[in-house]
């Protein structure tokens, strides 16, 4: 499968994808979210292949070893992996991004049990002099157990070499959510090309973006600020994942477009190039330079001056929050942002949804009003 025939570029579908990458040997590793080294995976010929939910599975299989209050992110992630959705993965990797998370591996260590190995990573949290080592060491730890599984070993400028493909893919990344109001494709087609970040190989995704930023009318220096869609109502999203991506229709309907995103499986992975010429410290260096995160336990200062850049260089005129129900990284964190928001003279609106379930008409009609309100 692709992305539809009306697409300006077809979209490699992630089935597609893995199943060519094994065939010519290599590995695959299914990924829960959410920040990882996806360098150091490369290097050892190992495709990582994220898992968010995914959505519209049948979760029952899951909710058996789970609490009815752990995110469907968590809960379809494991019973797609009960169903055999993960047969093809060789490894499974799960950064402890959050206290959902982190149960999720040790279920699986300690109970389940998959046929294939299970790796962690611990992410520091906060903004600490030691993050870089503490994150480099982890990436070394993770380096020594991959070596074991492949019985591969890296140099370090092979490392190097892959970190900078990665650099290259993000830099490309970059340039369309620099570009989304220039264009051709809708906006479910943006985010179906963003997406695919979480799947294609680095020089894949390179290639179809460069086509498709090529495609821009928006001179060298531009912004997506300087082509507002005329007669729409701009709107910055933040949350977890946008999914159900049924929310860019019903916003199209309504005469909104989302002109920026603070999706931390999106914009918040504008991973800026390393500096250092340790391999590892580099792919730390990248993720801790990202975006302000909730699950990295960014201060809630960072998160706030970031949202109010976001919406003034895109002109947004309100943040939706379109929340994942039970993200607790995320639940902690409205409270104080949407205070300051307020006083910023920014309205918001917070949706929670569960992976699994259409937009309900309770949500359209909640979303309309806030429109109506801000337009």
């Amino acid at each position: 499968m692709t992305a539809r025939v009306d697409s300006p570029i077809p979209i490699p579908h992630r089935l597609e994808t893995v199943r060519a990458y094994k065939s010519r040997g290599g590995r695959i590793a299914a990924v829960l979210p959410i920040h990882y080294p996806r360098a150091l995976l490369r290097a050892f010929d190992i495709l990582p292949v994220e898992l968010w939910g995914p959505p519209q599975v049948d979760a029952t299989r899951g909710s058996a070893h789970l609490q009815p209050y752990v995110c469907s992110i968590v809960r379809n992630a494991l019973a797609y992996l009960l169903s055999g959705g993960l047969d093809l993965a060789d490894l499974i990797v799960v950064p402890h991004t959050c206290d959902s998370l982190q149960g999720f591996a040790s279920i699986l260590i300690d109970f389940i049990h998959p046929t294939q190995p299970v790796l962690w990573i611990y992410l520091p949290r906060g903004n600490h002099a030691g993050n870089v080592a503490f994150l480099a060491d982890e990436f070394r730890a993770l380096y020594r157990r991959l070596a074991e599984i492949t019985n591969r070993a890296p140099s370090d400028a092979e490392l190097l070499e892959s970190n900078r493909r990665e650099e290259s893919a993000d830099a490309r990344l970059a340039d369309l959510h620099r570009q989304r109001g220039a264009l051709p494709p809708t906006v479910v087609e943006f985010y179906r090309l963003v997406r695919s970040r979480e799947y294609l190989p680095a020089e894949t995704f390179i290639e179809i973006a460069e086509r498709v930023g090529g495609l821009s009318t928006l001179p060298p220096r531009g912004s997506a600020h300087d082509r507002l869609p005329l007669g729409k109502i701009p709107l910055l999203l933040s949350g977890i994942i946008p999914e159900p991506m049924g929310i860019f229709d019903a916003l199209d309907r309504l005469n909104a477009v989302v002109v920026a995103d603070d999706f931390a499986g999106c914009g918040r992975r504008l991973y800026p190039p390393g500096k250092s010429d340790d391999p590892f410290e580099r792919m730390a260096e990248r993720i801790l330079a990202a975006p302000p995160d909730s699950t990295r336990g960014s201060a809630i200062q960072e998160r706030l001056q970031h949202l109010l850049r976001l919406a003034q260089t895109s002109g947004a005129k309100g943040i939706v929050f379109y929340d994942v129900k039970f993200c607790e990284p995320e639940l902690f964190y409205l409270p104080a942002l949407r205070k300051g928001l307020q006083d910023a003279g920014i309205p918001s609106l917070v949706i929670e949804i569960d992976l699994s379930d259409p937009l309900s008409q309770q949500v359209l009609t909640r979303l309309e009003a806030f429109l109506e309100m801000i337009a």
